[in-house]
């Protein structure tokens, strides 16, 4: 027999949140719900068990009505760079950083 919600008030709108770590004793561990996909060797190392990796498949997207996020207009800027560095260069930073932004 248990007494009725309104003679339990605050208590029974408590047991209906989420447990957190703080709610409970020593030894809760909540974890983040994304499962394992292997498991570990006696000798420190890491077995992928394949029957166990998620995989998804994409199904056709032709005729398909809806657009992505991205415009198809944008333009490609793989392979622009003059040097080895690419993007990574300071010097071409700071000229497109002057050309966008005016001089100091």
């Amino acid at each position: 027999m248990q007494p009725t919600s309104s003679l339990l008030g605050r208590a029974m709108r408590y047991r209906r949140l989420r447990l957190t770590t703080k709610d409970v004793n020593k030894g809760f561990y909540k974890g983040t719900g994304t499962g394992t996909i292997g498991r570990h060797t006696k000798h420190g190392g890491f077995i992928i068990e394949w029957e166990k990796v998620r995989s998804y498949v994409c199904p056709s997207l032709e005729n398909f009505k809806l657009t992505p996020f991205v415009t198809k207009n944008v333009k490609k800027t793989f392979g622009e760079y003059e040097d080895r560095i690419g993007p990574k260069n300071p010097q071409l930073y700071l000229n497109r950083w002057k050309s966008e932004n005016g001089l100091d």
